[in-house]
């Protein structure tokens, strides 16, 4: 049975660039993004609204507890392969607050980083996040107080 089997539909899934008090954002590098720095997140259970699912996602993978959660942008994700297995996502990027860096990573983060926005485009992050992070820097950067 292919990878593709279990999927029937586009998968829509949350993240956020979570800014500390310094206002540094966290990265975490993911074997499933192939070691690249990402921004964590997942997917949107049924029933579950696309806050509610970004703030059970950031505690369950980081620890942390967020708030002041503003939506940013939506990309669509086909068959890439800078992903570890075939899928389909739609990814709903969210920008939050944590007033914590203490984190505690669960089995989907190897390690993690707090950095200046600008300084994480010298990183090796994984395209999607990416392109999220730039978008902050376009479009919110002004407007977003941390």
């Amino acid at each position: 049975m292919d990878d593709m089997s279990k999927q029937q539909f586009p998968e829509p899934t949350v993240g956020a660039l979570i800014f500390n008090p310094n206002g540094e954002i966290f990265l975490m590098k993911s074997h499933k993004w192939k070691g690249k720095y990402v921004i964590p997140g997942g997917h949107i259970e049924l029933g579950e609204t696309m806050e509610g699912a970004v703030k059970r996602e950031i505690k369950e993978e980081t620890g942390l507890d967020i708030y002041n959660i503003e939506f940013l942008n939506f990309q669509e994700f086909v068959f890439d392969k800078a992903f570890w297995k075939k899928r389909h996502f739609i990814f709903f990027d969210f920008i939050c607050k944590t007033k914590s860096s203490k984190v505690k990573l669960n089995s989907e983060g190897q390690e993690f980083i707090w950095v200046s926005p600008k300084d994480t485009l010298k990183l090796p992050v994984e395209p999607y996040s990416r392109q999220t992070i730039q978008e902050y820097l376009k479009t919110r950067s002004k407007t977003f107080d941390v």
